[in-house]
């Protein structure tokens, strides 16, 4: 048994937090890079260049990539030899991320009731997923959600009937009704199987996959090339204002389902798709 200080999730988060806001991963950088010699519209490739001007920006001045410093998603994947000690691990990641977003002049966007929408002032709390995997380590991903891309995201619960069409058609419809609003070029998460909640995690877990690792598993592999391809088709193009990138990637998350169910959820986020990773 691994014992861990509760104060190390703290510290950890609070600096994931700041650093996801501020950096863009090195895929991300990656994919953003090659859309800029690969985008056919002068002024898609504008738009770009803006883009990828505002990354640099930030990175010299430590100021935000966007505005919007999003809502913050933790995954915590937690061994099941490790023990914690010195406090309780949900209020540690909430103290991680308070710390983060006042200390690191991120702007607060959480309000403690969804209708009587009185800001919490800190950010506070997050939505925390947890899972118990082998081990003596903690896996965090520190994923800072925008709402101008979340707004965008849907689910779809198809009858198996629909296969692997139907799916393909979820997808692109999700993304030709987000069109503009989810600020392309977008990474599209995208969630098979489960049931109704299991497949929007699926999706939002999708998103954290580096662009440059496809899945491991042949027909999802070639679906992921071949949405791409379609939403790249579709002319929304960067910033909504047409040409061939709209989507920087998609990522397509699996699991078993019911007989009678073929649940889909689409989570999509724009192009900064801001996350860290860190293991402890």
């Amino acid at each position: 048994m691994r014992t861990i200080p509760i104060s190390m999730i703290t510290d950890a988060v609070s600096e994931m937090c700041i650093a996801a806001n501020l950096f863009l991963t090195e895929d991300m950088q990656a994919a953003l890079k090659t859309a800029q010699k690969q985008e056919e519209a002068p002024l898609g490739r504008s738009v770009l260049d803006q883009l990828s001007r505002n990354l640099t920006i930030a990175g010299e001045d430590s100021i935000p990539i966007c505005q919007d410093t999003g809502m913050a998603v933790v995954f915590l994947e937690v061994g099941q030899d490790v023990h914690f000690e010195g406090g309780v691990l949900e209020d540690a990641v909430n103290e991680g991320i308070r710390r983060g977003y006042t200390e690191g002049c991120l702007r607060k966007s959480v309000v403690s009731d969804p209708l009587v929408r009185e800001n919490t002032k800190d950010n506070t709390p997050g939505v925390i997923h947890y899972s118990i995997v082998a081990g003596d380590r903690v896996k965090i991903t520190v994923a800072p959600k925008g709402f101008g891309s979340e707004n965008m995201s849907r689910i779809f619960m198809l009858k198996p009937a629909d296969g692997a069409e139907g799916v393909k058609n979820a997808v692109i419809t999700a993304v030709k009704e987000a069109g503009p609003n989810a600020c392309p070029p977008m990474v599209v998460g995208v969630g098979i199987g489960g049931t109704f909640e299991k497949c929007a995690l699926l999706a939002k877990q999708a998103l954290t996959r580096p662009l440059d690792r496809r899945s491991d598993i042949p027909w999802v592999r070639e679906m992921e090339e071949e949405l791409l391809e379609r939403i790249n088709r579709s002319g929304i193009g960067p910033g909504g204002l047409g040409g061939t990138t709209t989507a920087l990637g998609v990522n397509i998350n699996t699991y078993p389902t019911h007989i009678a169910g073929l649940p889909v959820a689409v989570n999509i986020c724009c192009h900064v798709n801001r996350h860290a990773v860190r293991i402890l």
